[in-house]
């Protein structure tokens, strides 16, 4: 047990580094000297050097952090919940919600705002009304695949909707709603910072809060009943903690793939234990730390060129995931 502690905590130094580099690291080249200079308050020159780490790269450093936190806890919630090793935020089809929520602003109202608190404000509207649909059939519906499958239905149908819109949009707003699709830790300007950095860390508390839920639910649900454990309320709570998490860092960052679905499994794997206590801390850690190095490598392969986010993280997360599928042993954490 203080092995896998010492594992888990071992993490941190590794985050502290990625997020250094991700201030030191950008299309601009910033002498190492001058962003310390910055960083400790000191005037340089040029000035625009200032505004480039503090208003552009600190801001994005921060939103990746959060950003492969959320994702990441809110993956290992769903995969244990529903007992699957492939589910993922956007399984119950809150990240489709989102981005149906963009898709009607920019694509049906014309709206060519780019990305902006509209969009946020839409896809975080879009993400709500899906969530309350799912705890609404949530509380019809006992069985926890069926629910999945509900969920994975009102995603289809956000998508097939999302399909027409582009059909019929002209070119300009497709390329505005495509944009926003890739996925990118820049879009959190520096007065947005404290409210998505807040309703992230709600989020977190919450899960924090289920731990001892979660170990018990891994058991088995009748096992949970006859420990005093409210099954349906703590499915509902779950839901509640990973819709606020998954619809914040969709909103502000449009659809990420895969840090949700592989960070919990490679925590796993590192600890080779299914207790919460453990895991979810590491899951937390590792998120952020695989966050960090995406948002780097999105810079680093091509100096001036910005690759998409999303063009990144399934480098990263479909290996993870095919280890998972063809080494069956690693799915007993689930049974």
């Amino acid at each position: 047990m203080r092995n896998k502690r010492i594992i888990c905590y071992g993490i941190v130094p590794a985050i502290v580094i990625l997020f250094l580099c991700n201030l030191f690291y950008g299309t601009v080249s910033i002498p190492a000297s001058a962003v310390m200079d910055i960083l400790l308050g000191k005037e340089i020159d040029p000035a625009a050097w200032k505004t480039i780490v503090l208003q552009s790269r600190l801001p994005q450093a921060v939103t990746a952090l959060f950003a492969g936190s959320a994702l990441a806890v809110s993956g290992l919630m769903l995969q244990t919940l529903f007992r699957n090793p492939l589910a993922g935020p956007s399984i119950l089809g809150i990240s489709d919600g989102a981005n149906l929520g963009v898709a009607i602003v920019m694509l049906w109202a014309g709206v060519s705002m780019g990305i902006g608190i509209s969009a946020v404000i839409a896809a975080f509207v879009g993400a709500s009304a899906v969530l309350a649909l799912i705890l609404y059939f949530s509380t019809k519906v006992r069985n926890n695949v069926l629910v999945l499958i509900i969920g994975m239905m009102i995603g289809y149908l956000a998508s097939s909707g999302i399909s027409i819109l582009n059909a019929l949009a002209p070119s300009e707003s497709i390329r505005s709603y495509v944009l926003w699709g890739l996925g990118s830790f820049s879009n959190v300007s520096y007065s947005q910072i404290p409210f998505y950095s807040i309703a992230v860390l709600i989020g977190l508390a919450g899960a924090i809060l289920l731990i001892k839920p979660l170990n018990v639910i891994l058991l088995g649900e009748n096992y949970a009943t006859n420990l005093g454990i409210h099954v349906r309320r703590t499915r509902i709570f779950i839901m509640v903690v990973t819709g606020i998490l998954t619809a914040t860092v969709t909103a502000f960052c449009g659809p990420i793939s895969f840090i949700g679905l592989a960070v919990p499994h490679v925590a796993r794997m590192i600890l080779r234990t299914s207790n919460q206590q453990l895991l979810l801390p590491a899951t937390l850690l590792s998120g952020a730390a695989t966050a960090l190095f995406c948002n780097l490598l999105t810079t680093l392969p091509f100096g001036k060129t910005l690759l998409p986010l999303n063009a990144v993280t399934p480098l990263l997360g479909a290996p993870v995931i095919l280890y998972v599928i063809l080494n069956r042993k690693n799915m007993r954490y689930f049974s």
